[in-house]
Formats: structure tokens, sequence, C-alpha cells
């Protein structure tokens, strides 16, 4: 049997970098974790194939050699998958097709043969028998949450690493919150189930094997979901590093509640881990009562993003507007908070309601919803119809994000981001790609592109300061470029 395993192209986003991808000379900044993983349930002795169409195109010859396409997909895939599904049809190849996308909206993709809906680990065997007989069925729904510990190690062998930034891998499933725009519960859960920590230590020793000592991304729904099982991954993942010496550092998702466990912060450190992104929604807390934001009401959110910076972690942090409870002075007041609490990597999105949430179905009850969500949240749009006005919603995002990302508020960030930070932990692998990126933002940054003044300032007021974040902080001004691009874009 002869698979095809096809991702599609990420369109412009936050999570996309892809204006960091010409500095560090790579083709896209994450691998298809859910393909890959989706291969290695698929039979030992089957042809597989896998063309991430951020890094390669899909030619005939790929889809006449297929006997089977598999496509998996999130929301923010909705618009380029129509076409691969076209191609798959001229060459008469049954396209079965899963992922986030299509478990909340398979009905708007009439022309797919086959579905899996929900999580695969539970459905594959049957799915298997099927493809052997050439007896599909046109939808496999899965019965219950599986065991995230029957999910197989990925199959690297199948992608060329060299062409991403970020390796990713999964602990977790599930978030113990409700947030009532998040979809995560729809997906996956309120109950975090994990693999062991002997599991993803393989998986990992597996990702070394093969030669990578760069970042690797959990993309846990929440890493803390679960304490215990995080703190003992961690405590493994200490010995690991000490045994194996490996270079690898990790970022993760996590909730605001890791800045209340000096054990957990320190485990995290210790592991190498450098970046953690948290959703911080709102400095607002009606409206992060009106979200069910519950984790982040009654704190101080500048000082908990400073608890982690000073326990040498960098925080990216995720920003809604748009809630109903929001004032109309929401942005100046995110605007604010995001410049005194020094989270560089700010991600800003207007609010939208995504397939099957809380948010989704109160907004149709209330007859407010009036368009399906492309999962982009960069766009200057919403789907529904908000209490504020919509023009003001929409320009005031858009003014916002160019404040945020105009290059003097942008550095300004790093230095208050810098002046908290504690460089503890193991100390990461410094590659060629990193000193040739340097290189480039040297002409891009401070002569090509508007700004260089502020470039150059920064860069030797960090030299003559803190000339050991010089590093790190050059890292952050290429990321900016990504962000003001989106920002240029909306």
């Amino acid at each position: 049997m002869k698979v095809l395993l096809v991702y599609p192209p990420t369109p412009d986003t936050f999570w996309s970098f892809k204006h960091v991808l010409r500095f560090v000379s790579k083709r896209a900044a994450f691998p298809p974790l859910g393909l890959l993983t989706v291969a290695g349930m698929l039979p030992a002795e089957w042809e597989l194939k896998l063309v991430d169409l951020n890094v390669d195109r899909l030619t005939d010859d790929d889809l006449r050699w297929a006997d089977y396409v598999m496509i998996s997909a999130m929301i923010v895939h909705k618009e380029s998958v129509p076409d691969i599904v076209d191609r798959c049809r001229r060459f008469s190849k049954p396209v079965i097709a899963g992922g986030p996308l299509f478990t909340t909206g398979h009905a708007a993709f009439p022309d797919v043969d086959h579905f899996v809906l929900g999580e695969a680990e539970g459905l594959m065997p049957r799915l298997v028998a099927d493809m052997r007989r050439g007896t599909l069925r046109r939808t496999y729904v899965a019965p219950s949450r599986p065991d995230v510990a029957l999910a197989p190690a990925p199959r690297w062998d199948l992608i060329d690493l060299r062409h991403y930034v970020t390796m990713s891998v999964q602990f977790s499933r599930g978030c113990p919150f409700d947030c009532e725009f998040c979809d995560i519960v729809v997906m996956n859960g309120r109950v975090p189930r994990t693999k062991s920590p002997a599991q993803l230590i393989a998986e990992l020793e597996q990702l070394r094997q093969h030669g990578w000592q760069d970042m690797v991304f959990v993309v846990d729904d929440n890493f803390i979901g679960n304490k215990t099982q995080a703190k003992a991954l961690l405590r493994e993942l200490i010995r690991w590093r000490t045994r194996t010496r490996t270079r690898m550092g990790f970022m993760t998702e996590a909730s605001a509640n890791v800045a209340d466990d000096p054990e957990l912060r320190d485990l995290m450190v210790r592991a190498g881990f450098k970046k953690v992104f948290v959703g911080f929604e709102t400095p607002s807390t009606e409206s992060l009562k009106e979200c069910r934001k519950m984790q982040n009401c009654g704190r101080d959110l500048v000082e908990t993003v400073k608890t982690l910076q000073r326990a040498g972690l960098e925080v990216m942090g995720g920003f809604i507007v748009g809630f109903d409870n929001d004032p109309t002075d929401i942005f100046k007041r995110q605007f604010e908070f995001i410049q005194r609490s020094g989270v560089v990597t700010a991600m800003v999105g207007l609010l939208t309601a995504l397939p099957e949430t809380r948010l989704y179905r109160r907004l149709m009850e209330e007859g407010r919803l009036v368009a399906e969500s492309t999962g982009n949240n960069t766009q200057a749009t919403l789907n529904f119809r908000p209490i504020l006005d919509r023009e003001f919603l929409v320009s005031g995002y858009r003014e916002l994000m160019k404040k945020l990302y105009e290059p003097r508020n942008y550095y300004q960030r790093i230095r208050t981001f810098l002046e908290h930070h504690r460089a503890e932990g193991p100390r990461l692998r410094l590659a060629w790609s990193d000193f040739h990126a340097f290189l480039k933002s040297l002409w891009l940054l401070g002569v090509w592109h508007r700004g260089r003044r502020a470039y150059w300032r920064f860069c030797v007021t960090t030299l003559l300061r803190r000339p050991r974040q010089l590093n790190r902080a050059m890292a952050l001004t290429i990321i900016g470029h990504h962000f003001r691009c989106v920002a240029k874009s909306l």
C-alpha cells in the first residue's frame, strides 16, 4: 500500500514566522507533527511519502504514485485544502482527511471522500483494515478520548529536519480550564492526558539520534495542566540532558499559574525550557470574567510576567480584543500592559468564534454570528456582531499592532525584557545559521528597512550594557521583523 500524506501551506500568521525564515535559511517554522504521528500508526510495511507544502511542491508524480492521500489540516488551512482535494480527484485518488479543520467543519468539504473526526489513536486499526479491503466508510468518529500513551513516536524519517526552524513533540492533550473562546476543550477535553516521561524522552532521543540539537516546541494545550506529571517529565529531562549532554532547548504553552509554583519554574529552566507562551488575553478584569479566564483574575499580570522572566523564561503572550465587556480604552490599556511587562512577542488578535466553542454557541443563540472563522486571528475581521462598533474595533486593532511593532516601541520592549530576564539554565548551541541570520539582519534591518536608526541604537546600547545578552537580543530583533510585516499587512 502506498500512502501520500499532505500538509497544506500555512498562510501568513503569527505562528508561521514566515518573515523570519529568510534570515535563518529555513523553509518552515514547524514540521507537521500530526501527520508524522499518524504515519507512525500505519503498518510498517506500507510505503509512505510526506509532502509538506510549506517546504516542497506536490507533484503529479506524487499523486500518480499514491493509492491513498491523507490530509491533515487546521482551521487556518481552510482556503488551501480545496485545491489539494481537486488535484487528488483529477487523478482519482481517494482522500482521507483529519485534523481540527475537519473535526469541527467537515460538512464544508463535500468533495472529500473520507473523514477521520477526533483523535486518531482509537480509530486507526479499523481504518487500516478498511483501507486494506478497499471498503472505506465515509466517516470515522473517535468513540472517546484515547490514552495518548497509544500515540507512536513521530516518523522523523519522512521529513528533512534541516528545512525547519523548530521541531515539535507532544506530551499531553487537554486543559483543565474552560475559556469560552477556546476550542481545546472541544478537541481534547478538560482532563489532561499525558504520555509517560519515558515515552517522551524516547521521542526526544530519536530526534537527537537524527542529529537535532536546536529548539523543540512541546505543543501541549497546557503543559502544566497536570502538574504532577509535568514535574515528573521535567526531572527525567534533566537527567537525560546530563546523560546525553544534548544542547536542545524547549518552548511550550502554559497557563498563567505557572508563575505560582517556584519548584515548577525551576525544573522547567533546569530542563532547558527557554520560552513559554501564556494566554493573557486582556488587562480588563470584566472581560476576563466574561470569557471565564478565571485563572487570570485576581492576579497582577505584569508581576506574573516578571516572575517568569526573573526565573529565566522568555514570555510570549496571547492577547484578544473584541470582548463584549471591553472598555473603549482597551487598545490603550493593552499597549501599556504589553510595554510595561516586556512581553516582546505579543500576539494580539481580534476575538473570533471558533466552531463548536461555547462562544460560538452563545453568539449563535443571540443571533450575532455572521460567518465562520478563518482560524487566522491576524485578519482584521470579526465573524460576529460585537458590542463595540465594528469599525472602531478593526481600526483600533490595526493601529495597536502597528504601534506595538513600530521599531522604537518594540526595541524598548526588548530592553524591558532584558532588564528583568536572568539567563538561567543550560546554554544552547550557537549554530552557524544564528551567525548568518545576524549578518543578514545587519543589512535588512540596519540598512534596507525603515527603523534602521532605532535598530543601530538598540544594537550599540545592548552591546555596551548587556553584552552577554546580545545573542538573544538580536534573535528578538529578527522576530520583530516578522510581526512588523504582519502588522503592515492588516
